[in-house]
């Protein structure tokens, strides 16, 4: 139960972090907020070490920065099929695979959920489709490159929840330190390589290490709940985020929720119930 608890917190936490983080996108350069974002999260993981210590063993911090390589590379692949595909299609397949990885990797390891469990992980599965398409996008197109992107960048979310997973469970927050270092030496070099500039617009800075603060306080949610439970259950909990993503969106942009996103919505409190049973 406190496996499935500490789940559900990090998928609402993703959700208000990608909020911000789209608010803060908005303002400023995307790589200036990825850099500028990692480092605020960066802060209050060192900042927390004292209270979640661990041992600074090479197996977690080689476990960590493999992890933050795959959600690196997952976040430009993410971008670059939002940038040549529709995101109506590039979304919901870049969100199915981040769930599926993990889920079949925990089923390969010998986990076995019960049947409401299972369950709740087909309806998380659906759920995570609906609230992931944009009714607004118009028509789908059949192009490969972006669907290969997607697939890609999916695998890359899966992988950084598998590698974290697999990081050695005396290790405290060390795996999310060699995470965020990894990640952020990758985005750095690709700023140099593509002669971008990482300085961020004025005014867009708060928001920013406000999106940063608040994906690593979900990546810790994270790493606690998948030491305690089975990560076929775990990751699709933390997969939800979308939904509570659209839902801020709607009440403080005033965005309007189709009535797929919506149904959706209720799709992923139904999953939440079912995969909560077989804990209580």
């Amino acid at each position: 139960m406190t496996a499935v608890a500490l789940a559900t917190a990090c998928a609402v936490i993703f959700g208000t972090a990608d909020f911000f983080g789209g608010l803060a996108t908005r303002r400023s350069r995307v790589l200036a907020v990825v850099v500028i974002s990692q480092l605020g999260g960066l802060v209050l993981v060192c900042a927390l070490m004292p209270v979640l210590p661990g041992e600074a063993s090479p197996a977690a911090l080689l476990w960590g920065m493999a992890s933050g390589v795959a959600g690196a590379a997952g976040i430009v692949l993410f971008y670059r099929g939002l940038a040549s595909g529709m995101m109506s299609v590039v979304a919901p397949t870049t969100a199915t695979t981040s769930m599926a990885v993990p889920v079949l990797f925990g089923l390969i390891q010998g986990e076995r959920p019960s049947a409401t469990a299972m369950v709740g992980i087909a309806l998380g599965l659906l759920a995570v489709l609906l609230v992931s398409r944009d009714s607004a996008a118009g028509p789908s197109g059949a192009r490969l490159g972006p669907i290969v992107s997607a697939l890609a960048s999916g695998a890359g979310f899966g992988g950084f929840f598998v590698l974290l997973k697999l990081a050695p469970t005396g290790s405290g927050l060390w795996p999310l330190a060699g995470a965020r270092i990894a990640s952020i030496s990758l985005v750095v070099l690709l700023a140099l390589v593509s002669r971008r500039t990482l300085r961020p617009i004025p005014g867009a800075l708060p928001v920013t290490i406000a999106a940063g603060v608040l994906d690593m306080a979900a990546n810790i949610l994270y790493l606690l709940a998948a030491r305690g439970g089975m990560l076929s259950l775990v990751a699709v909990l933390v997969s939800l985020y979308p939904a509570s993503t659209l839902l801020l969106a709607r009440y403080v942009l005033d965005e309007r929720l189709n009535r797929v996103q919506i149904a959706g919505v209720g799709f992923a409190l139904s999953a939440v119930a079912l995969i909560a049973v077989p804990h209580t």
